[in-house]
């Protein structure tokens, strides 16, 4: 297999070698070989991408709102033009099955880039609060912004910061993550050709020690905008206190899906494919399936039915499989909870320990499934981030709900019954961002953002834009 060299970092409108030389080596988690190597950038490097953002941030903010749609239309000719890439890339680096990068992972690029073109044609930068006494309202640019994004969903958290920093008049410096750089190099590469003007996107890879923390810290930043672990956001935040940065964090979840006795039939089989898809790694996974006791039975047996017929292969395969997670830090991750959860009592019931005995190599992890859970193992706390399902009884409404709050996170919770009153009674008291009821997803540009440790600030459509605004109010207008 050929190894592509990715060393260049893209500032001020070119690619450009680092100052200095600190190779790594990107893994395809399908067979563990190497499969590109990148550079991780050094202190020098982020300054010399911040000055040109810096430098870049005046005129782009004043560019009009007619050339930057432009921009944004050739960006999404350009995206489509090379979708195929993207999610090659993208099955390469995270080793997601092709169809699966192809149809859902390089697909929601092009969704946020038609959505974010959308919203920022019909968004009103200035309006009048009280015309009457000359009240204006100005919403403007933060300034440089920072985007650090994870391997798990790499263009769809690229998108959902990049579009709407562009659209908002910021100038930016992406930082990928150095496991998945891939798919933000090459939508980087995609941008160039767009014609955006030298400075106003930059990229470098690097670590979260290393490029993360001098993006958090450095004064030349304005805001920073960051989705990956809890234990990170953190991190960032503390960093970015001295300089009193705006922090806008997308963070882990462990939400409950609450399957009532009057679900449509469906409804368990579909929330346990929901947790397997794309390896378990997704923040909003519905990962705790909470089930009224009348049905427990039966929804252990749909569970264990699912994962039964789920197969696992390598990403570059076709087909509805599952491909490896996507570091071997994540596969001994998961195997040392899922090896926890069989300590403290849970039942397995399906999966477990080790890697399907098809596959000899790669980070491949069972389809997983525990019952008998309570809300207090380790399983029902941390964030798994891996194949893994935990059934919880419940009794009563009251019960359901009280379970699903139980938790540090409060990104999506999902709740599955007939009876639309208790669906919409249930939801407004349930403690996170998103809810959703009996798989209706969302729509195009709603936000998407958690409570408590899921974090702050909303991604998505107008809100999207918002995140990356300030709002100044001017008196005397008239």
């Amino acid at each position: 297999m050929k190894i592509e060299s990715k060393k260049e970092f893209y500032i001020n409108g070119e690619w450009i070698a680092p100052v200095n030389q600190n190779d790594f080596e990107v893994i395809n988690p399908s067979n563990e070989e190497v499969c590109a190597i990148i550079s991780l950038g050094s202190q020098a490097d982020t300054d010399a991408a911040v000055k040109a953002a810096r430098d870049s941030f005046l005129s782009w903010w004043h560019t009009p709102k007619e050339k930057k749609l432009n921009l944004l239309n050739n960006l999404l000719k350009i995206y489509i033009k090379r979708s195929d890439e993207m999610a090659a890339a993208i099955s390469v680096e995270m080793g997601a099955p092709i169809d699966w990068a192809t149809n859902e992972q390089s697909k929601s690029g092009e969704e946020h880039i038609e959505t974010f073109i959308k919203k920022f044609e019909e968004f009103n930068f200035e309006n009048y609060y009280d015309e009457n006494v000359g009240n204006y309202i100005s919403r403007e640019p933060i300034g440089v912004c920072g985007l650090i994004t994870p391997w798990n969903w790499p263009i769809n958290q690229i998108a959902l910061k990049v579009l709407p920093a562009f659209a908002a008049g910021c100038t930016m410096i992406l930082k990928p993550s150095e496991i998945a750089p891939l798919s933000g190099m090459l939508f980087a590469e995609m941008i160039h050709e767009s014609g955006f003007p030298k400075g106003v996107f930059n990229l470098i890879n690097g670590d979260g020690p290393g490029v993360g923390t001098q993006l958090s810290i450095h004064p030349g930043i304005d805001m920073i905008s960051f989705t990956g672990s809890t234990r990170a956001g953190k991190l960032i935040t503390k960093n970015a206190a001295d300089s009193i940065k705006r922090v806008s964090l997308e963070l882990g979840g462990k939400g409950a899906n609450i399957v009532f006795a009057d679900a449509d039939e469906k409804s368990v089989k579909r929330g346990v494919r929901r947790v397997f898809n794309n390896s378990g790694q997704s923040c909003n996974a519905p990962t705790r399936l909470l089930v009224e006791k009348s049905i427990y039975e039966k929804a252990i047996n749909e569970a264990v039915e699912v994962a039964n017929n789920t197969s696992v292969d390598i990403s570059e395969k076709n087909g509805k499989h599952i491909g490896p997670v996507v570091s071997k830090i994540q596969y001994d991750k998961i195997q040392n909870l899922i090896k926890k959860g069989i300590e403290e009592g849970a039942n397995l019931i399906a999966g477990g320990l080790d890697r399907p005995s098809s596959l000899t190599k790669g980070y491949f992890v069972k389809p997983t499934v525990f019952s008998d859970v309570n809300n207090k193992m380790t399983i029902a706390r941390e964030e798994i981030f891996g194949p893994v399902v935990s059934i919880i009884p419940f009794e009563s409404e009251e019960e359901a709900i009280s379970i699903s709050n139980d938790t540090s996170y409060g990104l999506t919770n999902y709740i599955q019954t007939k009876d639309m009153d208790k669906a919409q009674r249930v939801a407004r008291q349930l403690r996170s961002g998103m809810v959703e009821i009996n798989g209706v997803g969302f729509a195009e540009g709603s936000p998407f953002g958690g409570y408590k440790q899921s974090g702050n600030g909303r991604e998505g459509g107008t809100w999207g834009i918002e995140d990356f605004l300030e709002v100044k109010s001017i008196s005397g207008w008239k």
